[in-house]
């Protein structure tokens, strides 16, 4: 019977870290796909800049 409570607990362990590691997975991807945002939304930006800067009717001096 001692076996069997200790492969229970052992099971049990497994099973949270599990847990935890999915919630970590879950933060993590989160993080990410703020982060690609942010960049998504810089990068339209710059290029937002550079096209009013191209402009062809622009004259430069």
């Amino acid at each position: 019977m001692d076996q069997q409570d200790e492969a229970q607990r052992d099971s049990e362990k497994v099973l949270m870290a599990l847990d935890q590691i999915s919630q970590t997975i879950d933060v993590m991807s989160s993080v990410v796909t703020r982060l690609r945002k942010y960049v998504q939304q810089q990068s339209t930006a710059k290029q937002g800049e550079l096209q009013a800067e191209m402009r062809p009717d622009r004259v430069l001096h």
